[in-house]
């Protein structure tokens, strides 16, 4: 999504591809999302309707993907109350709406309970953080190495190609800096912007508005990046934009991902590695866990990045360095 509040100018802190993706039988689908018409969907999973609930109602937009996120079973429409989109047929949670995004957090909903989130997490549901994102904070990633936007969505795609046509998840999306190229490449039956901030997703939806994007395949959703609401194997590639030394915990995150990504599906990211700068002192090395407590930041090294993902079940691991910029690409195994 976004880089941490603690960078300011310098961070502190090729490819094997699979072909298994995605699976040839497809059919369309009637989807309501925003203004959606219609759409593409790889495969098609029944559900039992719940007495509260006609059969007529499971939700018809892929529904061997959406999943609540405490029992990942599939979610079902929920036609008695507006502001409630979907409910789960097994522990009967109910899951709003709004006319920008899905809240498919756990926590959604709740009328008195809440939570804080770490700082990296906290500062990006600001509005002026989201507001300024793209009008002045990422231009500054240049400085880290970061190549610009359109680089690294054309270094994504290579990355990416083996999932043409399949479902595409921009895990912590922010403003929707690549959300939108994503959905301006048609080259994905659908495209789902995932962020925990709502105001991110605010104004990623107004970005879209403004580039008169077409919606029909595009979904906002809110949610956890450590819980996400997808059915297991049920997702074709997650793209995560200079978002994972942001996380709260990476382990889970990537674990989570790894758990909806299809067989032979692809995981590309981008983040910040101590690699990439020049000479630093061993004390500094040393002393990087505190500083990670402190600001609730990550500062990686290239070949702990590599161990993270082969520990939560990723395979085939690639990297490109530029200075303190990386982009990763890992398979879940076919």
């Amino acid at each position: 999504m976004a880089a941490c509040l603690s960078y300011v100018g310098v961070p502190f802190p090729s490819s094997s591809r699979v072909s298994t993706l995605p699976s040839p039988g497809k059919q369309r689908l009637t989807v309501r999302c925003f203004s959606s018409p219609r759409v593409r969907a790889s495969a098609t999973v029944s559900v039992e309707a719940t007495p509260e609930l006609d059969s007529d109602d499971k939700v018809s937009f892929n529904n061997n993907f959406l999943a609540c996120p405490i029992c990942y079973d599939p979610l079902i429409k929920n036609a008695e109350r507006e502001s409630t989109a979907f409910q789960c047929p097994t522990c009967k949670k109910c899951y709003s709406k709004n006319e920008v995004f899905h809240d498919l957090t756990i926590a959604g909903g709740a009328k008195t309970y809440g939570e804080v989130k770490p700082l990296s997490t906290e500062v990006f549901r600001l509005s002026l953080v989201s507001f300024l994102y793209e009008r002045g904070w990422r231009q500054s990633f240049i400085w880290g190495g970061f190549p610009g936007p359109d680089k690294e969505f054309e270094m994504a795609q290579t990355y990416l190609e083996s999932t043409r046509g399949g479902i595409l998840v921009d895990a912590s999306c922010g403003s929707g800096l690549f959300t939108r190229r994503f959905v301006k490449s048609e080259i994905y039956s659908r495209v789902i912007a995932m962020d925990f901030s709502e105001n991110m997703l605010r104004q990623c939806y107004e970005f879209v508005e403004q580039d008169a994007l077409p919606k029909e395949n595009l979904t906002l959703v809110r949610a956890d990046i450590s819980r996400l609401p997808f059915a297991s194997s049920s997702i074709d590639a997650v793209h995560a934009g200079a978002a994972l030394h942001c996380w709260p915990s990476p382990s889970t995150a990537v674990a989570e991902i790894c758990r909806v990504l299809r067989p032979g599906g692809v995981f590309v990211a981008t983040t910040f590695v101590l690699d990439g700068i020049p000479a630093l002192p061993p004390v500094l090395k040393a002393s990087r866990q505190y500083f990670a407590q402190v600001s609730s930041n990550h500062y990686f090294f290239t070949n702990e990045l590599e161990d993270l993902f082969k520990a939560c079940g990723l395979v085939g691991f690639q990297s490109v360095r530029n200075g303190s910029f990386i982009m990763m690409s890992a398979n879940k195994p076919s």
